[in-house]
């Protein structure tokens, strides 16, 4: 069958048993199986009221829902988890093993919420966040996945493929009953014309973990930010994000060379990429850690891990 070519970021079926809820910059998934129903990403915890809305909206039964798939525990992936999981306290969590670890520390719960409040009050939801509990907290747990390992949903099944790069975390899901691929931000993020790529935390992971997931079968591309593709672009989506890493990787590459210092690299990145693009949902003092940390690898790779590190 012939899947309709679409790009979009409003909330709505994308094929039957298939929603995307939230936000154009921030989404997740709601996926309906034969038995159960699964929640894929975790989003931005300002989502929370727009999610309720369209479950109500659209007839989606919160009793049906057993889990909830965290892709990688970055704060804009893992948002919703901590209300649906105080609305529905037997709901199992899914997660990377790594990702688990990193959720454990203190420091990544204060993280997580103080960057939460931070883009909810930079995209003008803070008040509308505050009627909900929406917290990360130390007794939120689950359980870890990894590679080949299958979340059952009766007559749909995700597939877990480990592909670290954005985050040592990182993991996608693949519904081969209907060739869905949920690669989180490890598939590039899709903004406008072109494809943004984060390989936030080790840039060859990325574009290896990429090349991993390039001959799926994809009919449905089902990013955490700016929205879903579906039909011929979302089957060539993953190639054309290996293209454009391997482009972006050399102009970041250059800007290192020219400066030869990690944080004036990362400052200058930042700023002509938020300039270019002011509407882009992160802080310019978010976006430039996550340039820096970026540079900062592509640096080992350059001088050496001694040299990088000075």
């Amino acid at each position: 069958m012939m899947i309709e070519n679409v790009r979009s970021d409003r909330p709505g079926e994308l094929c039957q048993g298939l929603w995307y809820l939230g936000r154009p910059e921030s989404g997740i998934y709601w996926l309906e199986g034969s038995e159960r129903a699964l929640l894929i990403s975790g989003g931005m915890s300002y989502i929370v009221p727009s999610v309720v809305e369209q479950m109500e909206r659209f007839g989606l039964n919160g009793d049906r829902l057993t889990g909830i798939l965290i892709l990688h525990c970055h704060f804009d992936h893992v948002g919703v988890v901590p209300y649906f999981k105080r609305r529905y306290p037997d709901v199992t969590v899914y997660a990377s093993k790594r990702a688990w670890e990193i959720l454990g520390r203190d420091k990544t719960i204060d993280t997580i919420n103080a960057f939460s409040k931070v883009v909810a009050a930079r995209m003008e939801m803070a008040d509308a966040l505050a009627s909900f509990e929406s917290d990360w907290f130390p007794e939120l747990t689950g359980v870890g996945v990894s590679e080949g390992d299958r979340i059952s949903l009766g007559d749909r099944e995700v597939m877990i493929i480990e592909t670290p790069g954005h985050s040592s975390c990182s993991i996608s899901g693949y519904v081969p009953q209907i060739k869905a691929l949920f690669p989180s931000d490890g598939g590039g993020v899709p903004f406008g014309d072109t494809i943004i790529s984060c390989g936030n935390s080790n840039y060859t992971q990325y574009q290896d973990s990429l090349a991993r997931l390039k001959d799926l079968d994809v009919d449905y591309l089902c990013a955490d930010h700016y929205g879903y593709l579906c039909g011929e672009e979302a089957a060539r989506f993953v190639k054309r994000s290996i293209e454009i890493a391997a482009v972006e990787r050399a102009q970041m590459e250059e800007v290192y060379l020219r400066t030869k210092d990690i944080d004036a690299a990362a400052h200058e990145i930042a700023a002509a990429f938020l300039q270019k693009n002011p509407d882009y949902f992160l802080s310019e003092e978010i976006y430039t850690g996550v340039m820096r940390q970026v540079i900062r690898h592509l640096a080992s790779c350059i001088d050496g891990p001694r040299q990088s590190e000075a």
